[in-house]
């Protein structure tokens, strides 16, 4: 192996692979057999937190950033001029288990450059993972990519190698990709994804029956999107979002600020900055979606089409609909709880509880951990040491951001420098 050549297409194919966020190993079960390598249960990827709290990461890289397609807001894309390079098979097979074996790496999240055709590109990813498991007996996460356009017949096998698939939709409606990436078509991003979701259904119908069942995509599927690259509204984005939870049963929808990599009139400025305090937003939201019982009609409709920048989406929420305010901490049902603006659902859990015994005050409410200087404008408990008094939202707006504190991180990437790292 020439380690100077590996080395060069490892600094250039490691940090082509950064501007895609979409890289989670949660839900995956895998477990290790006799006389193999490494072990996905409970881990995370690319800086990723298991519940215990261990910091795990992946070998997180494409096979190639060489492409047939012009894609605008890639920056792989054929007509940019960077350098180029491409990874033998057996180059990632050897790396992902030179790195594991010296604990740099727990996995493998591989994607790539479409070079040829869709069905060559994705058969050669897949090489890689049928590889890693069958010949090195390596049990560790592996996260592939489902490459547009690929059959059913190879997204069927890649599901058999993988813990996890994902085909990034990259842009959140059709208009916006026939703008940015004429060359594709809609239906090369969903077909791959129906084809997944049917498997994973396959699989556990199968299972309930015949146990020995081979695994199919065991952390299930998720998809990206580019978020300020064209000029969707935030409701544009988030219902797409939801189409895709739905319809497709993802695991997860990623949002990633567009990073400008060009000048052409159909993008932003070369100098505008990365939105992520937008995608930061756009997390919050789809965590209300999926964990709050919040309906997308109620955070994001055509009065409201895009998301506060300076508050998060459930404090705008309940400044829109103080009619349901306040709530009475020790009456109101589950739904409402998680509600109220400060309480997160471990926070409801323990009111829950916590009520079944005693009545709750400020400091029952304090030492469960709920963040009162947002909480105590919505709601009222079993205590007169603060009255409710009829300020407006855009007062009890003002009040709370001032006595509120950011915790947004302004770093953009979370990708390893892999040779930091490895030294």
């Amino acid at each position: 192996m020439n380690f100077d050549r590996i080395k060069e297409k490892l600094e250039i194919l490691a940090d082509a692979a950064k501007y895609d966020v979409s890289c989670s190993s949660s839900g995956s079960n895998r477990k290790n057999t006799k006389n193999g390598l490494g072990d996905s249960s409970g881990m995370g990827i690319c800086h990723s937190y298991t519940e215990d709290g261990r910091c795990v990461s992946l070998l997180k890289i494409l096979l190639t950033n060489h492409c047939i397609f012009d894609c605008a807001y890639c920056v792989t894309r054929r007509s940019n001029d960077i350098k180029r390079a491409a990874f033998k098979v057996q180059e990632v097979v050897d790396l992902t288990i030179n790195f594991y074996r010296r604990n740099y790496i727990e996995g493998l999240f591989l994607s790539s450059g479409i070079f040829k055709s869709p069905d060559h590109t994705m058969e050669r990813l897949i090489r890689v993972a049928k590889k890693l498991r069958e010949e090195e007996n390596f049990n560790g996460y592996i996260h592939l990519k489902s490459i547009p356009g690929a059959s059913d017949e190879l997204m069927r096998e890649a599901g058999l190698y993988a813990d996890r698939l994902s085909v990034n939709i990259e842009v959140p409606t059709v208009s916006g990709l026939k703008l940015l990436a004429p060359e594709k078509k809609h239906e090369d991003f969903t077909k791959p994804m129906l084809k997944v979701k049917n498997e994973i259904i396959q699989f556990k119908n199968e299972r309930k029956f015949i146990k020995s069942t081979p695994k199919y995509a065991p952390a299930g599927q998720s998809t990206q999107m580019i978020v300020g690259a064209t000029g969707e509204s935030d409701r544009d984005i988030m219902y797409s979002a939801n189409y895709y939870y739905k319809q497709y049963n993802m695991k997860r929808v990623y949002y990633s600020g567009y990073v400008p990599i060009t000048t052409d009139p159909r993008l932003p400025a070369i100098t505008s900055q990365v939105p992520m305090l937008r995608e930061n937003r756009l997390y919050q939201t789809d965590w209300l979606l999926r964990f709050y019982g919040f309906d997308i009609r109620e955070l994001l409709n055509n009065d409201h089409p895009n998301l506060d920048l300076d508050i998060d989406p459930k404090l705008s929420w309940a400044l829109r609909n103080q009619h349901l305010f306040p709530v009475n901490i020790n009456t109101a049902d589950k739904s409402m709880l998680a509600r109220i603006p400060g309480l997160g659902m471990r926070s409801v859990f323990k009111i829950l509880q916590a009520r079944k015994y005693r009545k709750l005050n400020w400091e029952h409410l304090k030492a469960i951990g709920i963040a009162l200087n947002r909480a105590k404008y919505f709601i009222v408990c079993d205590s007169r040491l603060w009255e409710r008094k009829d300020w407006t939202p855009e007062q009890i707006k003002s009040k709370i951001i001032k006595t509120s504190s950011s915790k947004f991180r302004k770093d953009y990437s979370t990708q390893l420098n892999l040779f930091d790292h490895a030294s």
